[in-house]
């Protein structure tokens, strides 16, 4: 059965929303993409050239959005971090925050779903006060090779925490691109190569980060070798088709990635819209 949606995606990104509900199988209707980075439309019209930019949410009119069946959205994060200076609702991006709120009780979505980082307690409680629901708290690490812990609010029902795929980090590195740089600098392997630590501790960032670009560790013997992920590894690790950046530049595509959802997280959340449809239909 396919199910078609009228969305609005506010703080859309790169809209790995919508890669979501085309992995689905949902029809969009109307896919409306609340956006103010250039690149990261630049990448969502070349994937998805029928969705609808409608600009700064700050400036978005409710009543063109009445009959919205989904509300999604990852507001700023940079107050909330631990990583920053949790300035919380006194940073500026993470007050648009409030512009999720208004736009939520304006319009009253059939469905929503909030994301943002972990962070203090006190946080946490006014924004499930402000949204009214508790959230759930994912690791990424479940569903792709990366530690991503996110709060995700969200008036779906049924949403437990995904099945472990148990995705290690080497199963998403080129490998191509591993083993000239060690060979490189170890003269060659012998009859041992240098084998990849075999946990889920490698992090994509978003840009209040400083850029960082997540790096990759590789041992010989008591030797350890640092490099870059690439961005289509970087793409793996957010669950996002490969290739789906290319057009822009690599700093580009780091940011977007770190700033976008962990599309698979999502899946795992949005698949129970499709069961509660069902079962209304039996």
């Amino acid at each position: 059965m396919v199910l078609v949606l009228k969305v609005l995606s506010l703080f859309d990104g790169m809209s790995c929303g919508q890669i979501a509900l085309n992995r689905l199988g949902f029809n969009i209707d109307k896919y409306y993409a609340s956006e103010i980075d250039k690149y990261a439309i630049q990448v969502t019209q070349k994937n998805f050239p029928n969705t609808f930019q409608i600009g700064d949410v700050t400036k978005i009119n409710t009543e063109y959005f009445k009959d919205i069946d989904l509300l999604l959205a990852g507001s700023p994060c940079q107050g909330f971090s631990f990583a920053g200076k949790q300035l919380a609702f006194e940073d500026p991006r993470s007050a648009l925050f409030f512009e999720f709120i208004r736009i939520l009780k304006e319009i009253k979505p059939k469905y929503f779903l909030l994301e943002n980082v972990r962070m203090k307690k006190d946080f946490l409680n006014i924004i499930s006060k402000q949204v009214g629901c508790k959230p759930i708290l994912i690791n990424s690490a479940l569903v792709s090779a990366q530690n991503r812990q996110r709060f995700y609010w969200t008036n779906i029902p049924g949403v437990e925490q995904p099945k472990d795929k148990n995705i290690l980090l080497e199963t998403i590195l080129e490998d191509d691109a591993v083993e000239p740089m060690l060979s490189n600098i170890y003269g060659g392997f012998g009859e041992k190569k240098p084998r990849l630590h075999r946990n889920k501790s490698v992090t994509i960032r978003t840009a209040s980060g400083g850029g960082h670009i997540p790096s990759v560790t590789l041992k010989k013997y008591d030797k350890c070798f640092y490099r870059k992920l690439m961005p289509i590894e970087a793409e793996r690790l957010q669950t996002v088709p490969e290739g789906y950046t290319e057009g822009v530049s690599n700093t580009q595509r780091y940011k977007m990635l770190g700033n976008g959802f962990t599309v698979e997280v999502i899946c795992h959340i949005l698949k129970n819209i499709r069961k509660i449809t069902e079962m209304i239909k039996r």
